[in-house]
């Protein structure tokens, strides 16, 4: 059974109202989907945080929003960079019996042989892209890298898991590599990072001045 979640349909979508809402502790929320028009509504941030101890990260929700429901699972939010607070969630309403395309946390398990070795652990993905029905959806994939030796990777096709979900990404995928020490020291001199920001922080929907 879901968990469920209270809701409010937004009407006002001004940077003011947005503010009032988050005043009150609530988080402006949108939900959206192939076979639903897009409603913003804003929720209880205390609520949320609540729910998603609850069910996980990836669970599925039952949102009810001025008392019709809605199975949703949490796809995306935005946080303020500085007081680390969700400032927008996005919803999608899913079909408990329906496959659906979502990120999935990857966690790293265990110190690998190459680290203790004076090697530098090296993770290009963070996140991998999965498909699965919403109940099915695993709350994060973990990759053993014990045994990892200095020189060596770790590819998708390594990964050993169970489950009703697919992973959605090349077997040559690097998942994780163990550098030697001087090649890092060549990556860490020659790097360069731009800043930036994103476009609209507000995820899904823009907001009038």
């Amino acid at each position: 059974m879901s968990t469920v979640l209270q809701a409010k349909e937004r009407k006002e979508f001004r940077h003011s109202a947005l503010k009032a809402i988050r005043d009150t502790g609530n988080i402006p929320a949108i939900i959206y989907g192939a076979k639903v028009d897009n409603k913003p509504v804003s929720i209880s941030s205390a609520d949320l945080t609540k729910t998603i101890r609850q069910v996980g990260r990836n669970g599925v929700i039952s949102l009810d929003v001025d008392g019709s429901k809605q199975d949703v699972v949490l796809t995306d939010y935005q946080e303020d960079s500085i007081k680390k607070e969700i400032i927008h969630v996005d919803f999608l309403a899913v079909d408990k019996s329906s496959k659906i395309n979502v990120d999935v946390r990857l966690v790293l398990v265990g110190e690998a042989a190459g680290v203790k070795d004076g090697g530098v652990l090296q993770q290009p993905l963070h996140q991998l892209a999965v498909t699965s029905t919403p109940d099915q959806i695993p709350q994060q994939i973990e990759v053993d890298i014990t045994n990892l030796q200095v020189g060596e990777t770790l590819t998708i096709a390594d990964i050993l898991y169970q489950g009703t979900f697919t992973i959605n990404h090349e077997n040559d995928e690097v998942v994780a590599s163990i550098l030697p020490p001087k090649q890092e020291e060549e990556i860490n001199a020659g790097e360069q990072q731009a800043g930036g920001h994103p476009d609209n922080e507000e995820g899904r929907e823009t907001t009038p001045e």
